[in-house]
């Protein structure tokens, strides 16, 4: 299939899921809407000015700009975007489905008239860095888990080991593995700490992983157990399951999951948590592959919108995507995709972002608008048109 053919397919289903993400909104946000789902794709950028230059306009960029940011400071847009992707996403959550919550952050080391700016952690710098924290899932817990029905199972880390988060999960019968502190007070036939009650688990079997080191995969052994406990003013039977081998001390994850006394069960919860690690790899694609770091908006409510569309380009690419759409963006830029496919084991998204942006790369003046949601049944014939 020719680039041109392409591109066109690839503009249709962009302008299908503007159309779902901006159902119920003014014409002249459905517009604005579709224009950033295409721009910030086309160029692979959160700058209004790329994003411009995307649109192609015929009056000077700096207008096109102008427009753009008075949309962008809607007060009502972020919650129009995360409540439509939250909904279109919902069917997709499972029983089992890991519903993965991480901070992160955007560093945004000399902005001095951006509003709202706060410390946060350079992790690659190993440094404190001015700029704004993020909280990688769409909206808060209840929002979440109000849409998926209750559905998923919450993974957190250390920074969820919080009273009143467990009161709130707990109260609300949500399923959830949360990385404990060693000194969080935990019942056993007693009171302890959940390092004393990690120390005296018995462990019941072992797994090897491979680690990467050094450019190096190197196999560790991990021995796994586990023991019932309680949180001191709650009734609910907890479990606490005690991973020995990855440091000096044991990590401990707390789950209110049912385990029975088998390794499959046990060892469920192990590769749950150590699948939140990969979200790390998605919060780098997000910044690397859009600039997110680049962004250059001085209103805190700008800022805001722009990362639920920036949300809604990254839902757009790894999930509402046709799947022989993403074949055919990739096998048209075999040579370029390869390098990433290879190069990232497991992580395709970069390759496809790049080929989304090959593809769209001046071929259009822009999306090509329509003033309303297309028909339904026009996206079931392109999904599954050959």
């Amino acid at each position: 299939m020719d680039s041109a053919r392409i591109a066109g397919k690839l503009r249709a289903q962009i302008l299908n899921f503007s159309g779902e993400l901006s159902r119920g909104v003014p014409k002249v946000v459905h517009r604005f809407i579709c224009e950033m789902i295409y721009g910030v794709q086309a160029r692979q950028s959160v700058r209004l000015t790329e994003v411009s230059r995307a649109l192609a306009e015929p009056i000077p960029i700096k207008k096109t700009v102008e427009r753009l940011s008075r949309q962008l400071r809607n007060p009502r847009l972020w919650t129009w975007i995360t409540d439509r992707v939250l909904t279109l996403a919902a069917d997709r959550i499972r029983e089992m489905t890991l519903l993965i919550l991480d901070l992160s952050d955007v560093h945004k080391k000399y902005a001095r008239k951006m509003e709202h700016l706060a410390q946060v952690w350079d992790g690659s710098e190993g440094e404190k860095n001015i700029g704004y924290w993020t909280l990688n899932i769409i909206g808060a817990i209840g929002r979440v888990s109000e849409k998926t029905k209750k559905r998923g199972i919450w993974v957190i880390d250390r920074g969820g080991d919080r009273g009143y988060l467990y009161k709130y999960l707990l109260h609300e019968s949500l399923r959830f593995i949360i990385r404990m502190r060693s000194d969080r007070t935990v019942i056993t036939d007693r009171k302890e700490s959940a390092l004393e009650a990690a120390e005296s688990c018995p462990m019941l079997f072992h797994e090897y992983i491979a680690r990467e080191d050094e450019r190096e995969e190197k196999p560790v052994r991990l021995e796994v157990g586990y023991r019932r406990i309680r949180l001191p003013d709650h009734r609910e039977d907890l479990t606490l399951v005690v991973v020995k081998g990855f440091k000096r001390e044991p990590m401990i994850l707390l789950t209110n999951l049912r385990l029975r006394r088998s390794r499959k069960s046990i060892w469920h919860v192990v590769e749950a948590y150590l699948t939140r690690w990969r979200i790390e790899e998605t919060i780098r694609f997000m910044k690397q592959s859009y600039q997110l770091e680049d962004i250059r908006v001085l209103k805190y409510v700008r800022l805001q919108n722009m990362m639920a569309i920036l949300m809604a380009v990254l839902f757009f690419t790894a999930a509402y995507l046709g799947i022989k759409i993403k074949l055919r963006v990739l096998s048209k830029h075999l040579v370029r995709a390869a390098r990433r496919v290879f190069g990232i084991p497991d992580f395709r998204l970069y390759a496809l972002a790049d080929g989304i942006k090959q593809v769209l790369f001046n071929r259009s003046r822009g999306p090509g608008t329509s003033p309303r949601p297309p028909d339904p049944s026009f996206f079931q014939r392109l999904l599954f048109d050959s």
